[in-house]
């Protein structure tokens, strides 16, 4: 993948990030991880959202179920045990496959480690499999953390793909790094297995990049990092990355490229302060129809 695919990172300025911590720190004194569990992470106040990908009627792959997580940000709002509702309400789903598409933390490392028990009690068929995000790259101990996930039964997908139904499956599932902070992006190694009627499924925390992400093989791909604007209302929905939507159909960038879909996920966790409105934190269900 060429360098001119990246995603800009977004910078702020001192002021800005010094406000941030700011509104962050006093929310967290005053309670904030609580109250967001409360109002965010109880049954019945994460949503549920069902979306469904049409393949060939004689396609093996029909039935497969995937829950998607994203955007947990461990941390000053979200620690270890919050997330137990929300591991219940996925396996519930009955899900093949469970993939988390990035940001496992918020500022620092060993946040990710907060939640990894809670991770580790997701219950698919085939297993669980995830990509970075922009905030797992800082100190640059991402792989450090993937080793971690890793010994409890979740990989990260670093530039690579892995048949998870076994090798004469045609489903290939490919994980990015993010598309603004990683220091190498390579699909062409990733997807040196891709074979004839191979159905890919693209996991990449940037939805901003997804059209550039597209091969002849690709019919979905998973984002989040929107956290579907977080607040989102006039002005405010401009403080975090553009959200393109919940579900678009990406148009190819050649005649050689098949149409996909993207899934944008509203994410599990903040970042800043506690709240949320008008976008509810959610699980999204995907599953393979005729």
């Amino acid at each position: 993948m060429s360098e001119a695919h990246r995603q800009t990172p977004r910078r702020h300025s001192r002021l800005r990030i010094r406000v941030f911590k700011a509104c962050e720190t006093l929310a967290r004194v005053c309670g904030g991880r609580a109250l967001y569990r409360a109002l965010n992470l109880r049954p019945g106040r994460f949503a549920v959202r069902h979306e469904r990908l049409a393949v060939g009627a004689d396609s093996p792959l029909v039935g497969l179920r995937m829950v998607q997580l994203s955007d947990i940000h461990a941390g000053p709002f979200l620690g270890t045990g919050d997330l137990v509702h929300v591991v219940a309400a996925a396996n519930a789903l009955a899900p093949d496959l469970c993939l988390f598409t990035g940001d496992l933390i918020s500022r620092t490392p060993d946040e990710g480690l907060l939640v990894l028990d809670d991770l580790a009690s997701l219950n698919p068929r085939l297993g669980t499999f995830a990509v970075f995000g922009n905030h797992d790259y800082r100190h640059r101990e991402e792989r450090r953390l993937a080793a971690a996930f890793a010994e409890r039964g979740i990989r990260f997908l670093l530039n690579e793909s892995v048949r998870p139904l076994g090798e004469d499956s045609p489903l290939v599932l490919l994980g990015v790094e993010d598309l603004e902070e990683a220091k190498s992006l390579d699909l062409t190694a990733a997807r040196a297995g891709l074979r004839p009627g191979d159905l890919e499924l693209v996991l990449s925390h940037n939805p901003g990049g997804a059209v550039a992400l597209l091969s002849p093989a690709t019919r979905l791909v998973l984002s989040g990092h929107t956290h579907g604007n977080q607040i989102d209302l006039p002005f405010l929905r401009t403080l975090g990355p553009h959200h393109p939507g919940e579900r678009v159909e990406l148009r190819p960038a050649s005649e050689t490229e098949s149409a996909a879909t993207l899934i944008v996920n509203r994410g599990l966790g903040v970042v800043g302060v506690p709240l949320r409105l008008f976008a509810r934190p959610e699980l999204v269900l995907v599953e393979l129809v005729p």
